[in-house]
């Protein structure tokens, strides 16, 4: 690849929610509806172009992994389900996210879209982690993060992180 292309682009609504280190974004690629694998293309190139040393996906189907895989961007799946008992999954996500954080890893964390459970989630990650004290401020800062209120599924993933135990 030559020219401004070899570099990619930005995955939509990239939201820095620990300067380079932890992002949140839309899947690379677009939301199913509109999904364009051209796109998808060159948003991994520019996840791997930028340092990123893993993507996280949050997706209930293991979409968009053999591309991240074929492009050579390390990849993980933890899939939240939009109901139910999700605290072993939780646990999962968060244990892997605190890992790659203390290695110094840049890492993305994607769903489908970026809404309700990216956000409620990246809300209880950061409550479980002790970067912020209590389900009510983990809430405020990442509703001020993104500009936009975080919903009834994203406040029951921050009541869940609560009751997790904390990493050791």
């Amino acid at each position: 690849m030559k020219g401004k292309w070899a570099a990619g682009i930005p995955p939509r609504h990239l939201t820095w929610v620990l300067p380079e280190r932890l992002a949140a974004s839309e899947r690379p690629g677009g939301q199913t509806p509109s999904h364009r694998k051209v796109r998808r293309q060159e948003e991994i190139i520019w996840l791997r172009e930028n340092g990123f040393s893993c993507v996280i996906s949050i997706m209930a189907a293991p979409q968009n992994l053999a591309a991240y895989d074929e492009l050579g961007l390390p990849s993980s799946h933890h899939p939240i389900s939009p109901s139910g008992d999700r605290s072993a999954t939780l646990r999962l996500l968060f244990d892997e996210l605190a890992r790659r954080q203390s290695a110094g890893e840049l890492v993305l964390v994607h769903n489908d879209e970026l809404g309700d459970r990216t956000m409620g989630v990246i809300a209880g990650y950061l409550l479980w982690s002790g970067r912020v004290d209590g389900a009510p401020l983990a809430t405020t800062v990442v509703e001020r993060l993104f500009g936009q209120q975080l919903g009834p599924e994203g406040r029951e993933l921050v009541a869940a992180s609560a009751e997790l135990s904390p990493p050791s």
